[in-house]
């Protein structure tokens, strides 16, 4: 289980890039500073797609990636 608390799940399951990312994008919009956003994926390349986000967009961390039987789940807190 995680150490941290998430606000909100956001299911982007059967989605493909870009998608998880632009939902992801407009979920952590809504959110205020601190919460965490949790994604639930089902595109390998989302690992790497949503990592690379978070690392080039102000305002947004990525906490932890967990991948397992086919589900990629994703972490993200809002910071500012």
């Amino acid at each position: 289980m995680t150490e941290y608390e998430t606000t909100e799940t956001l299911d982007v399951k059967g989605q493909n890039c870009p998608m998880p990312v632009v939902k992801t994008k407009q979920s952590i919009d809504g959110l205020t500073s601190g919460e965490v956003l949790e994604v639930l994926a089902t595109d390998s390349g989302s690992m790497s797609d949503i990592a690379g986000w978070a690392d080039s967009t102000p305002g947004v961390e990525l906490v932890d990636q967990v991948e397992g039987d086919g589900l990629y789940t994703h972490y993200v807190r809002k910071t500012e």
